[in-house]
């Protein structure tokens, strides 16, 4: 799961959901998510049956989490 910003495309965090322990590692799909009230905090329901509470990390900058996203000008035909 990746966090961007809007407005610079900056991807500040990046995150692997764990599944819980006796679950299959099939299991590791999210199925809904929704932020809080206050906009901060983003929760998941997931495929192993869990609920997680995700947070922005405080800590992140352009050098700790660089974009590696490059767009194509070119048009592709298929």
């Amino acid at each position: 799961m990746g966090f961007w910003d809007w407005k610079s495309g900056h991807q500040f965090q990046r995150l692997d959901s764990l599944v819980q322990p006796g679950s299959l590692d099939s299991e590791a799909g999210i199925f809904c998510a929704e932020f809080d009230k206050t906009g901060l905090r983003l929760i998941t329901g997931e495929a192993d049956k869990t609920i997680k509470i995700w947070k922005e990390d405080d800590e992140a900058t352009p050098e700790t989490h660089p974009l590696d996203w490059k767009p194509s000008l070119m048009r592709k035909r298929y």
